[in-house]
């Protein structure tokens, strides 16, 4: 009787210890998973914005501009790409429609990302002015303490 009562208890540790075992090797495989699919989606999320970035020098660079002086001071800051202005639109009126809603839709976002920078920089501002306020305060402070 003692010795089925064993072979069960080992069976079952055994059991467990497989269990544990399968538990932790599907945990590190999917750690292993996500993190080269995080890996994979970082170089491609950030190689794009670098060729659009090194093309829309270049064609600054390259075409030749009557004023060199404000091409100068306007090249380094180019929120849209020249050829999307440049392009003739299409002639089929759906494509057409398409192609002015889509235009729409960049130029809200640069509305709303202006509004937030703005924002931003009146937060900025508020809260340099209260940090200023704040030194202040502590200085006076620390000088009433040195006096008593």
């Amino acid at each position: 009787m003692m010795s089925t009562y064993q072979t069960q208890n080992s069976k079952l540790l055994w059991t467990i210890i497989g269990g544990i075992s399968v538990v932790v090797v599907l945990f590190l495989a999917i750690q292993w998973f996500l993190s080269q699919k995080d890996q994979q989606s970082t170089t491609t999320a950030t190689q794009p914005i670098a060729e659009k970035t090194i093309i829309s020098k270049a064609e600054t660079t390259v075409s030749p501009d009557i004023n060199t002086a404000s091409s100068e001071v306007a090249a380094p800051i180019q929120l849209v790409e020249e050829s999307i202005v440049k392009s003739p639109l299409p002639s089929n009126d759906s494509l057409a429609k398409e192609e002015i809603a889509k235009l729409d839709d960049i130029h809200q976002q640069l509305q709303d990302q202006q509004r937030d920078l703005k924002q931003q920089n009146n937060d900025v501002d508020t809260l340099l002015k209260l940090k200023e306020d704040q030194i202040k305060l502590l200085e006076a402070q620390i000088s009433a303490q040195h006096k008593s």
